[in-house]
């Protein structure tokens, strides 16, 4: 298959040049699901790049009747973030500008139609479409998305025009309003396992990616770019349940976290790309030799809660002499990590160990610590619970 490339301008800058994304758009022969995948929208996390990369080079290996429906890959979602540097280091996980977290700034319709509830509220969406069928429902809420959605482009227009971000992040989410699947990639700041987030209700799908662990998602406040996509069809299922209409939407958000910070190491960009090419076999939606891998309804998550995940941060100043090996399972009182802290008493040696047993999920990329930076992070689970991780 050969993708329609389409070049689509986000910022025209003080030196005139315009900023712009580039969208590899593959479409089959027989009509079907849309998949939207994105990267890079924190400037420092490549690793998606080269998957995303990568995989459009195994679509363009395929032939149109392998595809039924369409595939829209944005390798870099964010060109500003990525070239942002400081010194050797990519930096580009906030707006220079305002400061705010590149993935914290996406439009919730879920709250729009909180705000606007005569014309836009989900309960009452659910109480008029109640008794339809589940392919009306999708196509009429839909509809009702991109309806509120299209009046921020008005705003473009008025005299006081709109910040960077509203404008960024309109043209972003543009891509996906219509999409059924959504995955963004991203890599840990850190040195770390690989793992996704994970929605309610959508367990069964996470075991595609054949990824080991799994964040499940219960609190969040769709500014996230995953969340604002899942979030209206969530609280839609919620509404309709209130009203004896049981229905999971086959729409779906993945954020998936392969590899670390400033890095695409080949090991993390094969098994994000076996990841991604084995959930798209799974829906049905590509046909790729050997997908999906048979291994698949075998595969085993562990999937956490969001609280398991304890930070340790630096007491002192200093160097991590000694750390754990990712991904390692440590014992309550094992020791972490050990600290060398020059004082004024001389040097100190400092050992930290785990307050419960877990798995070492992410490791300070630095070894150099201020008092109070984050050393490590640890995923805690019961005791009993040990088979399942080993």
């Amino acid at each position: 298959m050969i993708p329609e490339i389409q070049t689509r301008p986000i910022a025209h800058l003080a030196s005139g040049d315009t900023i712009s994304l580039q969208i590899y758009r593959f479409v089959g022969d027989r009509p079907g699901k849309k998949a939207y995948l994105q990267s890079n929208l924190h400037g420092a996390e490549v690793s998606g790049n080269v998957i995303l990369h990568q995989l459009v080079g195994a679509l363009c290996d395929l032939d149109a009747s392998q595809l039924q429906g369409e595939i829209w890959i944005v390798p870099s979602c964010n060109p500003l973030a990525t070239n942002q540097r400081s010194h050797h280091f990519s930096s580009g996980r906030y707006n220079p500008y305002t400061g705010h977290d590149w993935n914290r700034i996406f439009w919730d319709y879920e709250k729009f139609a909180v705000a606007h509830p005569r014309d836009y509220g989900i309960a009452e969406f659910a109480e008029r479409y109640r008794d339809a069928e589940p392919e009306e429902i999708v196509r009429e809420f839909r509809q009702q998305i991109r309806t509120a959605f299209a009046g921020i482009a008005d705003r473009f227009e008025t005299p006081e025009s709109l910040p960077y971000e509203e404008r960024y992040r309109y043209r972003l989410q543009d891509l996906c309003l219509d999409a059924d699947y959504v995955i963004d990639c991203h890599s840990s700041t850190n040195q770390a396992v690989d793992y996704l987030y994970c929605f309610h209700d959508r367990q069964p799908s996470a075991q595609a990616f054949l990824l080991p662990y799994a964040i499940l998602m219960h609190d969040y406040d769709g500014d996230a770019f995953d969340e604002a996509f899942c979030k209206p069809w969530l609280a839609l299922e919620r509404e309709l349940a209130k009203r004896d209409r049981q229905i999971v939407f086959d729409i779906e958000a993945w954020t998936l976290e392969i590899g670390s910070g400033m890095d695409a190491d080949a090991d993390a960009v094969y098994r994000g790309l076996r990841g991604i090419k084995n959930y798209l076999a799974s829906k049905g939606i590509i046909r790729f030799p050997k997908y999906p891998l048979v291994r698949t309804l075998s595969h085993k998550v562990e999937f956490f809660e969001r609280s398991q995940l304890v930070e340790y941060y630096a007491p002192y100043g200093g160097t991590l002499s000694v750390q754990p090996v990712l991904g390692s399972v440590v014992t309550a009182k094992q020791r972490l990590y050990q600290l060398v802290s020059p004082q004024e008493n001389g040097i100190r040696t400092h050992d930290v160990s785990a307050r419960q047993r877990g798995i070492v999920f992410d490791i300070a990329r630095n070894c150099s610590l201020n008092e109070g930076e984050l050393v490590l992070s640890v995923m805690e689970y019961e005791a009993g619970d040990d088979a399942s991780f080993l």
